[in-house]
């Protein structure tokens, strides 16, 4: 896996929300190259941060479902 396939899948990556043979291989890749990874721990701070001082709202159901049919649609993708 190179750079340019982890910058396209570090949200995924830092939710916790690919499979776990993609986890392990982009870890390892984290591991190996200091420039992803500190692009990372920067994406991962700032998450952080931001979860931090915003205060959660709930969003409408008709969105939840439109927001998931996305996501999904995106992982067959990928």
């Amino acid at each position: 896996m190179g750079c340019e396939d982890v910058r396209r899948v570090i949200y995924f990556f830092l939710d916790g929300s690919l499979n776990d043979a993609k986890l392990r291989e982009i870890s390892r890749h984290l591991d190996d190259c200091p420039d992803c990874g500190m692009r990372a721990r920067i994406q991962k701070r700032l998450r952080q941060f931001i979860r931090r001082r915003l205060t959660p709202v709930a969003a409408p159901e008709r969105f939840k479902v439109r927001l998931s049919r996305s996501l999904r649609a995106l992982s067959y993708e990928l």
